[in-house]
This record gives C-alpha cells, structure tokens and sequence, in this order.
C-alpha cells in the first residue's frame, strides 16, 4: 500500500480491541493449531486439501474488482489446475472491506488464537510485526524447499522482494507496489528555460530548476509534501527518500537511528525549498493540502512534485483521474529522485525510491502446506497476475507483466525498468507509525521556520521517550 492508503495501528494495541473487531468480520477457517511441518513431502499430502483464503476485499465495497476476480476466476482456475494433478481442491474466499486496522486486527487475533485462515493477504509494512510475534514464519519452514526454487522469485527484483522479508527470510510473495519518482510540467520548464528530458543528479539540480521557476508568475515551483496535515505522505513521499539519498535510514540493523547527519540533511532540504520560497508552506498546514496541490498541478501552477506513480495512474490520469490532466502524457514529465550528491545515497546510489505494498503469506498452523503454497504460487503467477489486473496501468511484483503490460505506458514502463530495481520499503517494525508522526512533526517544524538541528533534536529526544533509548543507535 501505498502513502495514500489507510494508516496501520500497533498491532498490541489493535490486538486488545480485536475480540470487538471480530464481531464485524467473523468466520470459519480450516487451519489446525498443529505445529508447523519440519518438512513438506507433496506426495504425502491429501489429495483432497480444504483451503480457505483472506484479504480486505469485499465485492461491492472496498477493493470490490480483486474481490470479484479471486472468487469467480482465481479459484476456479486454481481447482481446475489442481484437478489436472488430480487433486481436488475446496477453497473458500472470506472477504473483508473493513479499515486496513481492523482488517489488521482480525487477522492478528485469529492468527494468534490458531484459527487464522490458510492464505491471507498481508500489508508489507505488517510483515516484522507479525514475524515477531510468531504469527508467519518463513515460507520455507512452512512449505518446505520447494519455495525458493519457485521460479516466480526470478520476477521479481531483488528490491521489491524485501516487501515480504523481514531480517533476511522471506514471509510472503509481493504481489503489488508502486514507485516514487519527481514529475515536472514541461510547460512550465520549458517557459523557464529548462529542458523537457530533465533529470537532476544532485539536490543542487532542484534548487537550480526551483529558481528558474520561482521567475515565473502564480507558480509554485516544488510541491514536496511537508506537513503534519499530509500525514504518511510527508514520511513516505518526502522525507524518506531524502534520508536514503542523504545515506540514512529510520531503522538499520535491529535499531532506529538517531538523527544523525542524513536526517539533518533531509531536513535541510525543506529548509531550502520552504525557506527559499520555493514551495508553499500554507498548503502543508492544509487539512485537504495534498488535493489541493494535486489540483494545482493539473493546472500548470506547480512546476515540480514528488509523488509514487499514483499521481500519474489515478490522478492526473485524462480518463476518470480525481485532478484529470488532458494533456498528461505530453506535457508531463517524470525523473529519478537524486541523491544528495552524486552517489551519496544508501548503498552508494546516486538514485533513490521508496515503495510501498502488500504480500501473501501462509498461515504457519494450515493443515495444507503444500496446497496452501500452491496456491500462493498459482496466485502469484505470470497468467493470473495478468489476469488481476485485466491489462489495467498497475506496477505488479513482477518484472516480465509489467514489462508486457505496461509497455504502451511510459511513465509505468519508467518506474518498473529504472525505479523498481533501486527502492526502498518503509521498517516492518510496530513502531513506526509512531514514528512516522514524529518524523512529519520534525518536517513540519522546519517548514514553519525552525532549524534542521532544532528539529532534529527534538525529534530524536522524542524518539527516545518512544522506543526507549535501548532500541536506539547512532545514525549517519
């Protein structure tokens, strides 16, 4: 999921509540409180598996399309090609279109009480939490070896893999992400006398292209989102990958980082856009600032912004985007986030990404091992991946349908080829919502005129009183 989706509680704090959730989304489930196979022989599973499946997908409500395509084409094909083996399959969808916590709950709680279902659709950003308290373990001590001679891992990039991992192992098979990239108005550049294949190599780039546009009248030349009123799209869409191209991170190495100087760095950079006057510092306050902006940008009035392909597919998009932008495909132009400097970034890159999304994982006490991993690798897959998404514009977990699907779309082709293979996924930690807030404080106090150190320093004595100062190491 993307910064534009629902954000997600902590999962003690929505465990406590979730006996009064699961009222909302009670079901039955075929999994077994046994312990999880030391091994997995296909021939000695039954030849007749009962599955049931999950995921926050509700026909005629939340996520209605995927809801409608897992239970009358998924399942289908996924029984008749298990009868080609002659197995036969019974699988049952249990659909949810509840908020993302709730949704979080449920499955929390059942996966605690052992009567979690077989296969269920988890939000990345969920997956170190629910590792920690044993909710999935690794696919492979569930389904044996059999899951990492899958050839679908060959799809998916190295990057985006890490989706469903958590401290080396994998948890789940991404099956959907999207890309952070900077978009321009070529309009506005070229009026600037700035080109129309623009691609910054260095912060200096974007204050150098910010000062062309600022000549420009009733244009705002950066849109970066900054404010606590942006809420997860300050963190995901602007901060952090300032961090990562400043060499930092919020998390490394089983701690969270102080605010070293990465952080203050990042900082730095909306003291330069806010504080140069050449981003709107009101339009961070706005409760409804983020619409607005988009709105703005639709109308040629914001020369740069930061933003995942969302803006592009959803937004700007000529046909049913929320801000429609007629003139989208030729007068808007896309680019990589650079580092700091040249190389500067984590990893020693010199472009940067951040990407959000969501995994399938198996239910670590399913009866069915074997046909629960089928499964997942039948969802998975180059034709029902396809078969999703019915040739609509979205960035899936795999290399060769984006490559095929998105082929005729230049901006999707840009982000699967050139940012994919360099992003980032935000910590998989229970506390980082908690410290995702503290981050957008911190961003908010610089673009209201405070200093990065200020901010900085605030953030990390706050940190500390969060996460306590054991969970804390220095940072770059």
């Amino acid at each position: 999921m993307g910064a534009h989706s629902a954000r997600s509680g902590n999962l003690r704090t929505l465990i406590a509540v979730g006996a009064a959730v699961a009222a909302l989304v009670a079901g039955c489930s075929s999994s077994s409180s046994g312990s999880k196979p030391a091994a997995v022989n296909s021939a000695d599973q039954p030849k007749n598996p009962t599955l049931v499946i999950t995921a926050n997908d509700i026909a005629g409500g939340k996520n209605s399309n995927e809801a409608n395509w897992i239970q009358k084409t998924l399942i289908p094909d996924f029984v008749k090609a298990e009868a080609a083996k002659g197995i036969t399959a019974h699988v049952t969808f249990r659909p949810n279109g509840v908020d993302d916590n709730a949704y979080k709950s449920k499955l929390a709680l059942d996966l605690q009480s052992g009567t979690g279902d077989d296969v269920f659709s988890l939000d990345g950003i969920w997956v170190g939490e629910f590792a920690d308290a044993g909710y999935v373990k690794p696919l492979n001590q569930v389904a044996g070896a059999q899951v990492d001679s899958w050839d679908g891992w060959s799809q998916i990039t190295q990057a985006v893999q890490a989706l469903g991992e958590y401290q080396g192992k994998r948890f789940g098979v991404p099956n959907g992400t999207d890309a952070r990239v900077i978009f321009f108005n070529k309009k506005l550049f070229a009026q600037a006398g700035l080109p129309a294949d623009w691609q910054p190599t260095s912060w200096q780039d974007l204050y150098d292209a910010a000062a062309k546009l600022k000549t420009l009248p009733g244009v705002t030349p950066v849109q970066w989102d900054g404010g606590v009123p942006m809420g997860e799209a300050t963190t995901m869409q602007g901060f952090l990958p300032l961090l990562s191209g400043a060499g930092g991170s919020l998390w490394a190495n089983g701690k969270w980082m102080k605010a070293g100087t990465a952080f203050t760095s990042a900082l730095g950079f909306y003291q330069k856009i806010y504080g140069g006057g050449y981003g709107d510092p009101v339009l961070q306050e706005d409760a409804k600032g983020r619409d607005k902006s988009f709105t703005e940008f639709a109308a040629n009035k914001i020369g740069i912004y930061a933003e995942s392909d969302y803006m592009w597919r959803s937004v700007l998009n000529p046909t049913g985007g929320t801000a429609p932008m007629a003139d989208r495909d030729t007068d808007v132009g896309y680019a990589l986030i650079p580092s700091q400097t040249p190389s500067s970034g984590v990893k020693g890159q010199g472009f940067v990404s951040y990407s959000g999304g969501s995994d399938w994982s198996i239910n670590p006490k399913t009866k069915y091992p074997q046909a629960a991993w089928d499964f997942l690798a039948f969802l998975n897959s180059k034709t029902e991946t396809e078969s999703r998404i019915s040739g609509a514009p979205l960035l899936t977990a795999r290399t060769d349908v984006n490559q095929q699907v998105l082929g005729n779309d230049p901006m999707l082709k840009f982000a699967t080829d050139k940012v994919l293979p360099i992003t980032a996924f935000r910590p998989s930690q229970a506390a980082y919502n908690d410290v995702s807030s503290l981050v957008q404080k911190a961003v908010a106090d610089v673009v209201g005129g405070k200093s990065p150190e200020q901010a900085a320093a605030a953030y990390e004595k706050a940190l500390e009183g969060l996460v306590g100062a054991d969970s804390i190491a220095a940072g770059s």
